[in-house]
């Protein structure tokens, strides 16, 4: 298989979880490398999968994004391509763009919490770059993209963030990202002109000097590339050979966890429904196996599509939320089956919520169109979800999942044979295993119910514990497993599979 292709298309991900229009990352990718092959950079591979593994943090502060805001999409989409540093600029976009589709009083609302947590931008650079540096070594990355990840949002003057790293000591790959990001939503947004006036107003201070000048000689070669319906078959025939040591699994478990990470409450469910699937499969065929392995890792793919405020809504979705949520598994279909590789995983992918009489989404198809491993990986995805608590409700005992699992077999919604054997894999008794970077079981389960999203005290009412006693294990998880923020203790604790699905 080949990886670069399957990185290309699970990039279209990336770029509606930040609220893009599908292949910009594709197309920022494309005119980095040519302005790396003008500049006779040897790092081409670096550059491609630098570029287009650009958003792979976004999903790090989705949560905490929508609190503020109230839509994480809107967010990144009204600070996009912003100079950040003039705070002239940024409040501009602030008061000009921010929840601009919401009503006037629920628009004031969201601008005077954003005004009020002066802060917030600067958590959202540490997450995201923290979360894709870790998620760019679990797909097994060079060091050199690695390193690029944890500059997505630096400047040349060294006023970006986090670690406010300047000039050369930039990576060659970090110096065109920026150039080549700004030019894509720049041209997007306001065309040809404005692009190029604003790499050349930017020159020196946010971007590198010789990045911009490749880019300024060189943007009649670029503009069809930008204003192409479709860039897909420019970055297949460019592709670079894949990196040693990369495998599909590898690929599929570190985007299903970059799924889950949108909002705390999937935290661990790609994981386990893997698990269970394959566990339940339905032939032990190798080649079967494995793709419904991966499958099950991307079956949620979709759900970045949608804002964490609809996932973390408390009450009941209206008719406009709902569909949106029923989208995601076209969203995961469409997205995986870009690529012909993907073609067999994406239909068993996108049936995850299809029923055998026709009453699930999102095409709506009945049993007859249903393969065994659609119809496993469908009773593994309610098993686990049922499991898990969400905003509008709470979490089910196993015995209570099991139970209205075997209900919709029985009224025709679910595979009997799939429900069968999807509750005895179910059964069996999980490894004993030892605690990564030192933790305590107590810190465990600190640690679980902080990535969940809760706060010190929420965490300490729900383990019968004093607040001053939690703040204590707070200070200390965070010490031993070496981060900072919530996202990345949450990105700790899905990685290392400490995550119990089957607990609230």
């Amino acid at each position: 298989m080949r990886i670069g292709e399957m990185l290309g298309a699970l990039s279209l991900a990336t770029d509606l979880a930040a609220g893009l229009p599908l292949e910009a990352s594709l197309r920022t990718c494309i005119v980095a490398t040519h302005l790396a092959r003008t500049l006779g950079l040897a790092e081409l591979g670096e550059v491609r999968r630098a570029t287009l593994l650009r958003h792979l943090g976004c999903t790090a502060f989705a949560h905490e994004a929508a609190r503020l805001g109230g839509n994480d999409h809107d967010m990144l989409a009204a600070y996009a391509g912003v100079d950040a540093g003039k705070r002239s600029a940024v409040l501009g976009r602030t008061m000009t763009r921010l929840a601009r589709g919401e009503k006037l009083g629920r628009r004031i609302a969201t601008v005077a919490r954003v005004a009020a947590n002066p802060g917030a931008g600067k958590a959202l650079v540490g997450a995201q770059c923290a979360q894709a540096v870790a998620l760019a070594g679990d797909l097994a990355m060079p060091a050199g993209v690695v390193a690029t990840l944890g500059q997505i949002y630096e400047r040349h003057d060294g006023r970006g963030g986090p670690h406010r790293v300047a000039g050369d000591e930039l990576r060659p790959a970090a110096r065109l990202l920026h150039v080549a990001e700004l030019v894509e939503i720049c041209h997007r947004t306001q065309g040809r002109d404005a692009a190029a006036a604003e790499v050349a107003r930017r020159r020196g201070r946010h971007l590198a000097p010789e990045a911009c000048d490749a880019f300024l000689a060189e943007q009649g070669a670029l503009w069809d590339v930008l204003e192409a319906a479709s860039v897909w078959d420019l970055y297949l025939d460019a592709d670079e050979p894949d990196e040693p040591g990369l495998d599909a699994e590898r690929v599929a478990r570190a985007f299903g966890r970059y799924a889950d990470l949108k909002s705390p409450a999937m935290l661990g469910h790609s994981t386990a429904v893997a698990e269970l699937a394959v566990a339940a499969a339905p032939s032990r065929e190798p080649a079967a196996v494995a793709r419904l392995r991966i499958a099950a890792l991307l079956h949620d793919r979709g759900t970045v599509s949608v804002p964490n405020g609809i996932w973390d809504k408390p009450g009941p979705l209206n008719a406009a939320e709902w569909e949106r949520v029923r989208l995601h598994a076209y969203h995961t279909q469409r997205i995986l089956a870009q690529t012909p590789q993907l073609a067999e995983v994406a239909v068993i992918a996108g049936a995850h919520h299809e029923r055998l009489d026709g009453g699930g989404y999102h095409r709506a198809i009945d049993g007859q169109m249903l393969s065994a491993e659609a119809r496993v990986l469908a009773a593994a995805d309610a098993y686990q979800a049922m499991q898990q608590a969400r905003p509008y409700r709470p979490a089910r005992s196993p015995d209570a999942a099991a139970d209205a699992l075997a209900a919709d077999a029985a009224a025709g919604k679910l595979c009997r044979r799939a429900v069968d054997a999807v509750l005895g894999a179910a059964g069996r008794p999980a490894p004993e295993r030892p605690l990564p970077g030192g933790l305590t079981p107590r810190e465990v389960e600190v640690l679980v119910h902080l990535a969940r999203g809760r706060t010190n005290k929420e965490i300490a009412q729900a383990l019968g514990i004093a607040v001053r006693t939690t703040n204590h294990h707070v200070e200390h998880i965070y010490a031993k497993i070496d981060v900072t923020t919530r996202a990345a203790a949450a990105l700790f604790a899905v990685r290392h599979d400490l995550v119990d699905v089957t607990r609230a």
